[in-house]
């Protein structure tokens, strides 16, 4: 015993010299990365204005959708596996460069059945500049960092975007059948908000998003803007995108700990991992001075039924839905193989035809099952009611 004692004084001298020395050289800095993440607190994060969503459209729906405008709007169709038919405003703001051909496709057709889209951004995917035949070009802020956004209507609010080295505006779109409606001002007054009429709908481009981050919400009136922003969406459900904020880097702001928040206030992280270190001091001095209690596990049963109940206990607590219908969809599609001799590589309507022969099911049903595998195989997000659905369907179609 008396030998441990100087050693304990040797490491709590070095915890409180470390923690000294690193809370004397540690400061503070602000994470300015624009990631416009709405579960994100950060600067240029948009936790505020989701927030607010709801109140803004008290009387209807706001979903949130993590998924491809073209898997989800298909899926939320008139003949999709959706919960709901799709119909209101699809809100994009910031990163939709991720748009690909597909689903910009699947957003225009969105809009021409009366709906709205509105996407605020930088720059616009390649397909709705050549659709809708814009340019959006870029502009240096020569005397400072603070440009000025207005509206054609002059009752609705101004504001002030600070930290801007620069503008995006449109310098070419259709000046007669599209709307001008907002400004951007430096050194001089330029286009950055604009109303496309499409189809039976219409659709809004904004170029400055940061409007919208958790920064310029809370910064003096800017709010105001925000509000007259989404104020030209009409009264009806919305879809706000978060496909790009749970792909990219900035996932890790939906997944942090509420410990996260603890450990960055300097004083409460070196206590806690002071406690942590003596803890950790006192499990290995005492692990020599007693004996712990050894004991009795009894063996599992080696039984078939016991088994599987683990493997799918354990699945099911982890929510690994992916893994569980990736698995499903691999037995049953081996199992077509084996009973029918059928090749599964290519599930098409020939594919679909030959199974319902070979079992003597309808083809309707048939159909169904495929088509919602095939559309599971395009998510890249599963959730619980997925599997159930999945389960439902495979088990259906053994039943009858």
């Amino acid at each position: 015993m008396k030998k441990i004692v100087p050693i304990l004084l040797v490491i709590i001298a070095l915890v409180i010299t470390a923690a000294v020395a690193i809370g004397i050289k540690n400061t503070k800095t602000v994470d300015w990365e624009e990631s416009f993440n709405e579960k994100s607190n950060k600067p240029y994060g948009l936790s505020v204005f989701y927030k607010e969503l709801p109140s803004l459209f008290k009387k209807h729906k706001v979903r949130t959708v993590y998924y491809t405008p073209e898997s989800y709007l298909k899926a939320n169709s008139e003949n999709g596996y959706g919960d709901h038919v799709a119909k209101g405003s699809f809100l994009i703001i910031g990163n939709s460069d991720y748009l690909e051909d597909a689903s910009v496709d699947e957003l225009l057709h969105f809009v021409d059945e009366g709906n709205t889209l509105f996407i605020s951004d930088y720059y616009f995917s390649q397909k709705i500049h050549d659709t809708l035949h814009i340019d959006v070009n870029y502009a240096s802020n020569k005397k400072d960092s603070i440009s000025y956004v207005s509206f054609e209507n002059k009752s609705l609010s101004n504001a002030m975007i600070d930290k801007n080295e620069g503008v995006n505006y449109f310098s070419r779109f259709d000046s007669i059948n599209y709307h001008i409606l907002g400004y951007v001002k430096t050194d001089e007054t330029r286009i950055n908000f604009i109303e496309v009429p499409f189809g039976k709908g219409h659709i809004y481009l904004h170029l400055e998003p940061k409007a919208f981050t958790n920064y310029n919400i809370l910064k003096d009136n800017r709010y105001k803007y925000t509000e007259a922003l989404i104020s030209y969406l009409p009264e009806s459900d919305v879809y706000f995108d978060s496909y790009t904020k749970i792909q990219s880097a900035y996932s890790n702001a939906e997944k942090t700990s509420n410990l996260s928040w603890f450990l960055k206030q300097l004083s409460f992280k070196w206590a806690w991992y002071t406690a942590l270190i003596f803890t950790v001091l006192f499990v290995v001095f005492n692990a020599k001075r007693r004996q712990r209690i050894i004991k009795i596990i009894k063996p599992l049963q080696n039984t078939t039924v016991a088994f599987v109940k683990t493997v799918s206990n354990l699945y099911f607590d982890i929510q690994d839905h992916k893994n569980l219908i990736h698995k499903k969809i691999t037995y049953f599609l081996e199992k077509i193989r084996t009973d029918y001799n059928l090749d599964t590589s290519v599930l098409n309507d020939e594919f679909i035809t030959k199974l319902a022969s070979k079992t003597g099911k309808k083809k309707e049903e048939v159909k169904k099952l495929i088509d919602y595998i095939n559309w599971l195989k395009s998510r890249q997000e599963f959730f619980e009611g997925n599997l159930l659905t999945l389960n439902k369907h495979i088990e259906a179609f053994y039943s009858n």
